[in-house]
């Protein structure tokens, strides 16, 4: 009874915020903004309500009802009509979509490619930590110089450093730079999952998981099983061939401005795990892969360029 009565109460405030919403977005847009003459007698130097319906296409009586916030269904198609006469900019048609109670279906803007200078400027002065930049994917879109020496091999291949996914199911499992890998891999492939979700069907997003289980065996095993989770907090142990076992706290930070990417910043989890990280950028030619397979970073690039 209580979950019904909660439903109920957030309905019957969302329904006001939309008429109000509403009103103000369409007493901004001026009849030369639409191309209609002003005309005479103008109250409002807005649109009227009925050059809204007549605009976007749908009944004077039912865009008037919206408008009041009645108890009326609104669909995904009236919605963006509506949205398109009044000029909504993107941040004001999810608005919209929330108060009117319609899942909202993303508009494909294209991936962030960078993380933009104030971005890096501020992980650059995390000095002490390492920071990195990712993207919905993964795709590595900023790093300071403590995550490089950190992670020595995502930059073996690029200068950008490309995909840590792609970087961490695409090598033998014994050199992976977890060492708690069988608990970490399956939780970074339900975030992704989780990212998936706004991404249903778009080319570069179909490619690369496409890519990577044909690439992975393991990831495929995970991508199947359809887990879901949230990026999050949580303890990670990474193996670095040059400074030994270090323990990390990973805390995640949305990116405001960037949609859909966050920073990655790592604390130590401990004293020796501190002490370690301070002497990653100290390592000029840093090892790579487990003990079996160790090879030094310059050999691993001179092998790649022949």
């Amino acid at each position: 009874m209580g979950d019904v009565t909660t439903m109920a109460t957030t309905t019957g405030r969302r329904r006001p915020e939309l008429a109000a919403f509403l009103r103000s977005r369409r007493a901004r847009v001026t009849p030369a903004d639409v191309g209609m003459p002003a005309g005479l007698r103008r109250r409002t130097p807005g649109l009227r309500r009925e050059e809204v319906a007549q605009l976007s296409g749908v009944g004077v009586t039912w865009y008037t009802w919206l408008e009041q916030g009645r108890p009326i269904n609104a669909s995904i198609q009236v919605l963006d009509a509506i949205a398109r006469t009044l000029r909504l900019d993107r941040a004001e048609r999810v608005h919209l979509y929330h108060l009117a109670e319609v899942p909202y279906v993303r508009d494909h803007q294209g991936d962030a490619e960078t993380a933009g200078p104030e971005v890096q400027g501020i992980i650059d002065s995390l000095e002490a930590l390492p920071a990195v930049v990712y993207s919905a994917r993964y795709d590595i879109l900023a790093t300071n110089a403590t995550y490089r020496g950190l992670f020595p091999a995502v930059y073996s291949t690029t200068g950008r450093g490309g995909n840590v996914l792609w970087q961490l199911f695409t090598q033998p499992a014994c050199c992976n730079p977890y060492l708690n890998h069988t608990e970490e891999l399956p939780l970074l492939v339900a975030t992704l999952r989780g990212a998936y979700g706004c991404h249903v069907g778009e080319p570069a997003w179909e490619g690369f998981i496409e890519k990577l289980s044909t690439a992975s065996a393991t990831f495929a095993r995970l991508w199947e099983n359809g887990d879901v989770a949230p990026a999050g907090p949580r303890i990670k142990v990474f193996r670095h061939g040059s400074v030994g076992e270090v323990r990390l706290n990973s805390t995640s930070l949305a990116v405001g401005g960037v949609p859909e990417t966050r920073i990655v910043v790592y604390t130590p989890h401990d004293e020796t795990s501190r002490e370690r990280i301070g002497k990653l950028c100290a390592v000029e030619d840093p090892i790579i892969g487990c003990p079996a397979h160790a090879r030094p970073l310059s050999e691993i690039r001179a092998a790649l360029a022949t």
